[in-house]
């Protein structure tokens, strides 16, 4: 698959869940898997770069599988309810930079 936009994810999910899933979990079982999606990511961050040591059963784990996965499950609630990511993220950017565009350069525990 080459290179997608946000919006072009959230048709392929939404076409993937039309072919393979059935339907959409409903907004609460998606919001516990996105936290259990990310609850991977953490264990796995934990692990690679905090002080956790890797169990047997946590090597096959990989960064970027569990990433997308939250990725999925974060698109799936966006399509259910209606929120486009592209125009949400495009928002978010613009809040943050009119917000925050001096206060990060200006912290001195960044420095």
């Amino acid at each position: 698959m080459e290179d997608i936009n946000i919006r072009e994810a959230q048709k392929i999910v939404d076409d993937w869940i039309k072919v393979h899933g059935v339907r959409y979990f409903n907004e609460l079982t998606n919001m516990a898997l996105l936290t259990e999606e990310v609850g991977e990511v953490a264990r796995i961050i934990s692990r690679k770069y905090g002080e956790q040591s890797f169990k047997e059963n946590d090597n096959s784990k990989q960064l970027g599988d569990e990433l997308a996965d939250v990725l999925f499950v974060l698109i799936c609630i966006a399509n259910q309810t209606g929120v486009d990511l592209t125009d949400a993220f495009n928002k978010s950017i613009e809040k943050k930079t009119m917000r925050d565009s001096s206060r990060h350069k200006e912290n001195t525990k960044l420095l």
